[in-house]
């Protein structure tokens, strides 16, 4: 009787397994079908697609591709449901060739036609299976209500079980089957991209509930066919649990340390990767991906003048007299430059040729790194584009100055005697977007303090600083902020996603529009429409591990208007407090300091770079940059390529990347010492 009841059961909750999961396939569908729809009739796509590598939208009639928690095994009746209806589509095409194989002769039928009849085939029987599951659909869903009700009372019991069947089992385990389920659940957390999307847990959620709600109806079952042996069993779980706590504890503390085993230096980090692996998600940091690729690492904590802690990440080569600085956009980090692999980012081929590499963060984290552990939200972003320039990157490169001058000096003891000034060595900057006003920025005002910049040249890749050729988005949203900043500032300090959890949904379902191709397609159309028309990869953006549901870089609300100023007054300069007592007391002047005014001041070589498909920094504006250095007399240069505004740090462009090495390659440290020598020699020789 008992093995009768657990085949009913088995074949009841794979029937229901396969009806949950081809209803969530149904509404995929549904939203895949109209999202393609809307995408049909949307304008000027088909320049904003093109910006996805390997995108190509492909209509599709079954859904999603096949998830994690089905290739697992964890249904068979699921799998051998999908499989029939992958075999009865592929089918489809070849039957309709053979029943008009009499007319291929004579006259050949063009591809268009016969992807319509088959096309058309297969949507009359997709029309019918969607009748069909429909009234399924309403027939079961008082059935589904209903279960509903008792499903908590059901987990419940069911946690209670299993959790003591845990204990009892886990005491008879060996400590070396919990070591090596923990090293292989280290590698395969490090070696694949954990997030999975809503779609996805839902799946996997819903076949769990539908797991324990039949397993305690089935443990209900045997305990009503046989009450004695079930009393036995009860007793005995008691008795385990009871006898077990106390050495439950000691078996937690063990595994927690032995899964800090396969950790690299701390137990921080292990700690986070066991939380994070629970969900799915895909918490790698820089430092992962840099390790993970073969390439030694290194992190630095700078302390600003103003208290914010930020993260100067290294790539060593200690060694090295030549030095490379790189500093991110808006939104962004230092994995924006190394998220391309070895192949196609810049960091690695910086490294590749020799330089000490050097990645800064701005601030602006959402868990809010600083000396003052307690620092308000509202006082914590309380800054512009100006403490960007003149904290946060002299900071960074004070300590580059402090870190390469020591271990140079202890390398090579005889490299003081080489150089005349206290740098021995070149460092160079490449920056991108925002980071590339803030460099500037930073230039000029240690020129104007007659402090040194230590930089010896300037690789700015659409950089921001002018903005009044824009698009009118961006014109609303100036407008918009300047007018209602009194009012905005103190209730929005900054642009991010509040939460935990709102973030982990964002994220996830960045994960989905990876999956559903007209879905992404979509949202890939409508965000382009809001920055102009511009065709980066703002989908696959969303993508990276360094937004995650713990943290990600976000957008003060000062730095906004100060963008916003600079959009209105047509000029490149530092932020207007809005009173020209505080400006006096900041720049000894009614106005702020007017960058674009001061370009004579820069000394250095700088080269910028614009993308013809940008349309958030658009060519023009750094044309102006251009005009304005070169009427003051500045050593610099002006290319263009065919790129949006993200594919500059996002996507693998090789010729970009050969261009920027070229330009880092004409700071050469054994030239200038070559000169050096020979100046000192002739300087002998007059006298």
């Amino acid at each position: 009787m008992q093995r009768f009841v657990d085949n009913v059961l088995a074949v009841t909750k794979e029937s229901v397994k396969t009806i949950t999961y081809e209803s969530m396939n149904n509404i995929v569908r549904l939203i895949n079908g109209v999202s393609a729809l809307l995408l049909v009739l949307l304008p000027g796509k088909a320049t904003i697609l093109e910006g996805i590598h390997g995108w190509e939208l492909r209509p599709t009639f079954r859904g999603p591709r096949f998830p994690r928690w089905m290739e697992n095994g964890v249904s068979s009746f699921n799998q051998f449901i999908h499989e029939l209806s992958v075999d009865s589509d592929t089918s489809t095409p070849e039957y309709l060739s053979e029943e008009e194989g009499s007319d291929r002769y004579e006259c050949p039928p063009s591809p268009a036609s016969h992807t319509s009849r088959a096309s058309e085939a297969t949507m009359y029987t997709m029309h019918q299976m969607y009748w069909i599951q429909y009234i399924l659909l309403w027939i079961l869903f008082p059935v589904i209500f209903l279960m509903g009700i008792p499903l908590r009372l059901f987990k419940l019991v069911y946690s209670a079980v299993s959790r003591a069947f845990f204990i009892s089992g886990s005491q008879r385990r060996p400590r070396l089957d919990k070591r090596m389920q923990s090293l292989k659940d280290h590698i395969i957390h490090r070696a694949t991209d954990r997030r999975s999307g809503v779609v996805e847990d839902l799946n996997l959620g819903i076949e769990i509930c539908i797991e324990a709600v039949f397993d305690a109806v089935r443990k209900a079952a045997h305990f009503l066919l046989s009450p004695s042996k079930a009393f036995g069993t009860l007793l005995r779980l008691f008795s385990f649990h009871e006898s077990g706590i106390n050495e439950d504890h000691g078996d937690v503390d063990d595994t927690f340390v032995s899964s800090a085993t396969p950790g690299e230096n701390d137990q921080t980090s292990t700690e986070r990767n066991t939380n994070f692996q629970s969900l799915n998600t895909d918490a790698r940091t820089c430092q992962d991906v840099i390790t993970e690729l073969g390439y030694p690492y290194e992190a630095i904590h700078v302390i600003t003048d103003d208290g914010y802690i930020l993260l100067l990440e290294r790539i060593p080569r200690r060694d090295a007299q030549k030095a490379v600085y790189l500093q991110h956009g808006v939104f962004d980090s230092s994995m924006g430059w190394v998220s391309n692999g070895v192949v196609g980012s810049p960091a690695f081929a910086a490294y590749d040729q020799g330089y000490d590499v050097f990645l800064g963060n701005f601030r602006g984290l959402v868990s809010r790194e600083h000396v003052n552990k307690n620092i308000p939200s509202r006082e914590y972003w309380r800054y512009s584009i100006n403490e960007h320039g003149t904290e946060d990157i002299p900071a960074m490169i004070e300590k580059i100055h402090e870190v390469k001058t020591t271990e140079l000096r202890l390398s090579k003891p005889d490299i003081a005697e080489e150089t005349n000034d206290d740098q021995p060595y070149k460092l160079c900057a490449i920056c991108h977007s925002l980071g590339g006003a803030a460099i500037l920025m930073y230039v000029i005002t240690r020129r104007l303090q007659d402090k040194p910049h230590r930089l010896s040249r300037l690789v700015l890749l659409s950089p921001a600083g002018f903005h009044f050729d824009s698009n009118i988005v961006f014109s609303v949203v100036e407008f918009i902020l300047i007018l209602l900043a009194p009012v905005l500032s103190p209730l929005v300090p900054a642009f991010y996603i509040p939460t935990r959890f709102f973030r982990m949904i964002v994220f996830k379902l960045a994960r989905d529009l990876h999956n559903l191709p007209a879905v992404g397609g979509l949202v890939q159309t409508l965000m382009s429409y809001v920055v102009g028309g511009d065709s980066s990869n703002w989908v696959g953006v969303l993508g990276l591990p360094h937004y995650n549901m713990n943290d990600m870089p976000g957008v003060s609300f000062r730095v906004a208007i100060h963008l916003a100023q600079m959009k209105r007054s047509g000029k490149f300069k530092m932020f207007d407090y809005g009173s020209p007592s505080v400006n006096t007391r900041v720049y000894r002047s009614p106005e702020p300091l007017d960058l674009g005014e001061n370009y004579g001041v820069i000394n250095i070589p700088v080269d910028l770079v614009a993308g013809q498909k940008d349309k958030v920094i658009r060519p023009s504006m750094v044309k102006r940059h251009y005009k304005l250095m070169k009427d003051a007399c500045v050593n610099v240069s002006y290319n263009e390529f065919e790129y949006a505004h993200l594919d500059f740090t996002f996507s693998h462009r090789e010729e970009l990347l050969s261009y920027v090495m070229s330009r880092l390659l004409l700071v050469d440290p054994k030239n200038q010492r070559v000169a050096r020598s020979r100046k000192k020699g002739q300087a002998a020789s007059i006298m």
